[in-house]
């Protein structure tokens, strides 16, 4: 019997781009059976978009809830759906005719190991459209795709976006779906839960979606920084080091990624001027770095507060961005 196929979109004030994401699932070459559009809460008129393409397809739903995030809007999609086979597509991304088609096919092959899901590379477009990068993972030689080892899913993010992915909806109930305390690195906790469960994700080195990044997407957010910081709690959390099995998850994976990333935001911070933005990045900082080895940790914590004086401000905002790049290289050292 074929697997069924549930396209979702989550959909918060997402006017400007929802017409045109659930029209590239409406041309996809193979079809979804089921279509559900969920508002989480929006105060634009996407959702009266959204109802008027649905007159002229039965397979569309539009389902309303209070504001909760993607990922509990995701959840609800799952939950209000019976498919087999679960695609999400966030309202501002876009999917190539042949997405569904492609992604389908490993899944329906029968194998040993258990396959939880398929994902592609994608091209990176800015906010009116226009193409920034052709293969955009491609760009990331040191990546590996797809994760093999809990080493790599926990000293890398995870780079699966649920918009380049097709998900059995075992793999996805196994682990109870989406964490909604995140906005933001909700995916790589979900891929790498569904990972440490024992499903196996396959790679597709071809671009099947369009990703549209821009200042108001999620990654630009400043809820993407405070949920680093919850992820990274949780990561903590759940892979503690083991001395006494020679595995130091936290000193040696978990902690330089962190450390790295949150560079990365007092480096933008510092450059946009924003001084909020600059005090929450030092302060993750110090958290992320707590159990960095040493010297790393001391070397990490005086540039921090050297480079975050007044005085040294507008010296820092100078310097070639390889400075903080050689930094962060040395973060994960």
């Amino acid at each position: 019997m074929p697997a069924t196929i549930v396209a979702i979109i989550p959909l918060y004030n997402g006017a400007r781009f929802i017409r045109s994401s659930l029209e590239s699932v409406l041309n996809q070459e193979r079809q979804a059976d089921e279509i559900i559009v969920v508002d989480d809460g929006s105060t634009d008129d996407g959702a009266s978009i959204v109802a008027d393409i649905a007159r002229t397809d039965p397979r569309i739903k539009l389902l309303s809830k209070s504001n909760g995030g993607q990922g509990s809007a995701r959840n609800f999609g799952v939950e209000s759906s019976s498919s087999d086979l679960i695609a999400f597509l966030d309202q501002d991304d876009k999917w190539y005719p042949h997405h569904l088609r492609i992604l389908e096919q490993p899944l329906l092959v029968k194998s040993g190991a258990p396959l939880g899901w398929v994902y592609s590379n994608l091209d990176q477009v800015n906010e009116d459209g226009r193409m920034i990068c052709h293969s955009f993972l491609s760009t990331f030689t040191k990546i590996e795709h797809p994760k093999r080892t809990l080493k790599s899913c926990l000293a890398q993010d995870m780079y699966v976006l649920p918009g380049a992915s097709l998900i059995a909806r075992e793999a996805y109930t196994s682990v109870g779906g989406f964490d909604p305390q995140f906005v933001g690195y909700e995916d790589d906790d979900l891929f790498l839960r569904m990972f440490c469960a024992g499903w196996r994700g396959e790679y597709i080195d071809q671009p099947l979606t369009v990703w549209r990044v821009h200042p108001l997407s999620a990654s630009y957010s400043s809820s993407m920084a405070v949920s680093r910081s919850r992820y990274f709690e949780k990561l903590k959390t759940s892979f503690p080091d083991e001395p006494e099995m020679n595995r130091y998850y936290v000193r040696d994976y978990i902690s330089p990624r962190f450390v790295s990333n949150a560079l990365a935001d007092l480096y933008k911070a510092m450059l946009a001027q924003d001084r909020d933005r600059i005090a929450l990045a030092r302060s993750h900082i110090k958290s992320f770095s707590e159990n960095l080895a040493f010297p790393r940790k001391d070397l990490i914590r005086a540039f921090t507060f050297v480079a975050t004086l007044p005085p040294s401000m507008w010296l820092v905002r100078s310097l070639p961005k390889s400075i903080f790049g050689q930094l962060r290289t040395r973060a994960k050292l």
